[in-house]
């Protein structure tokens, strides 16, 4: 698969014949698949996954959280929460016809169902530069949007497409209808983790932000390195909810408790004017808003965060699928064997989850808490991430 690395808020993106469109500036190239990613979706899947059953009043849909008992290994890892795990309910029951969720629930994200998870460590904020930068340091690693294409791997592309670089968010100067995401998003030539925004920017004062441009392969390397592993899409959601059940947001019920925003999303007109009411326009550095139940910054907002599973749209409804009973537990779910997005069903996607500083509820509200994302394995932007977990039995202290 011919791979132009992109992510966003409406759609995660893996565009198949942009690089051998010969003669076309990548801008363009991008405009002109904008049916590839916005087309085809499977209506027999999605009326499936509509089908699926629904807990009842007092069952999977409203039933509490039960935590684990088991106290906290004595030795935790630095900067590193403990998430006792337990049985609680993943997903909601609403669902929605709006392309990415608006201020509804989102169909991917149906059926509730019962997940147990085993207790593990996590890390208390996503991976910065700072330490992104000494993995770098220590192993030589490049990222893949530092990597050039080659004509081995692409061998209809031109010459002139195959460069290195990743996608950013480049908001236009005035308000534009929210039908095509290439009025906002450009393929940048030498944007990766070391110039976010582009060649002509730097790291300088931000080593305490999140590392972006990483794709999944290369949030793997970081965790294989580090000793830990990418959370898979139970645990993070598990770890997300804090022990509570039924709530809208990692904070609560309430978007701004008491007028106080509590995570770094979009203020203002989407996409062209963020006026940063929330203290931020952009992204921002990590722990700058109060942390959750479990003591984790930035579970909502700031920069998607990948996790470990295949993306399925319609994952939930096969978990269920031949169950009689909707309050039967799936235990330690790693995801589905195969990936599937029905608007672009040959593309390798994987679970991300969070929301961004671009979420905003004119357009896309996925930093509610059971939302779901996806992005093409192979891709990064400017507003993906990720953090990491650790099993007790892979402790190193």
């Amino acid at each position: 698969m011919v791979a132009l690395r992109m992510k966003t808020d409406l759609v995660a993106l893996s565009i198949t014949a942009v690089l051998a469109m010969s003669n076309i500036a990548p801008s363009v190239a991008l405009a002109a698949m904008d049916s590839v990613a916005l087309g085809g979706v499977d209506s027999g899947s999605m009326a499936a996954m509509d089908s699926a059953p629904v807990a009842a009043k007092g069952s999977a849909a409203t039933s509490a959280t039960i935590q684990n008992e088991r106290k906290a290994p004595a030795r935790t890892p630095p900067n590193m929460v403990w998430v006792p795990g337990g049985e609680f309910t993943m997903g909601a029951d609403g669902s929605t016809t709006s392309l990415c969720g608006g201020v509804e629930q989102m169909r991917d994200a149906r059926p509730a169902h019962r997940v147990y998870v085993d207790g593990f460590w996590m890390d208390k904020t996503e991976v910065t530069n700072a330490e992104f930068e000494k993995f770098v340091k220590a192993t030589d690693y490049k990222t893949i949007a530092e990597r050039t294409p080659t004509a081995e791997e692409f061998p209809t592309a031109p010459p002139e497409n195959l460069v290195a670089g990743s996608v950013v968010f480049t908001p236009p100067d005035h308000e534009v209808p929210l039908n095509n995401i290439f009025q906002w998003w450009r393929y940048r030539k030498g944007a990766d983790w070391q110039h976010p925004e582009g060649p002509e920017s730097s790291l300088k004062g931000k080593m305490h932000y999140p590392v972006v441009h990483v794709a999944y392969e290369d949030a793997q390397a970081y965790a294989r390195w580090s000793g830990k592993r990418l959370p898979t899409e139970a645990e993070w959601e598990f770890a997300a909810r804090g022990g509570c059940a039924g709530e809208k947001y990692v904070w609560g019920t309430e978007l701004k408790p008491d007028g106080k925003w509590m995570a770094n999303i979009f203020q203002g007109t989407f996409p062209n004017n963020d006026t940063g009411d929330d203290g931020y326009v952009g992204i921002a550095p990590v722990a700058k808003y109060p942390a959750s139940k479990f003591g984790l910054f930035d579970m909502a907002g700031n920069v998607w965060e990948w996790c470990s599973d295949w993306y399925r749209a319609d994952y939930y409804a096969q978990l269920l699928s031949g169950v009689a009973e909707t309050s039967a537990v799936t235990k330690n779910p790693q995801g589905p064997e195969t990936p599937w997005d029905p608007s672009e069903p040959r593309a390798k996607k994987r679970v991300q989850r969070g929301g961004s500083f671009l979420c905003t509820d004119q357009y896309c509200t996925r930093y509610m808490v059971e939302a779901r994302g996806r992005g093409e394995e192979s891709t990064g932007s400017n507003h993906v991430g990720f953090r990491c977990v650790m099993t007790p039995s892979k402790n190193p202290l």
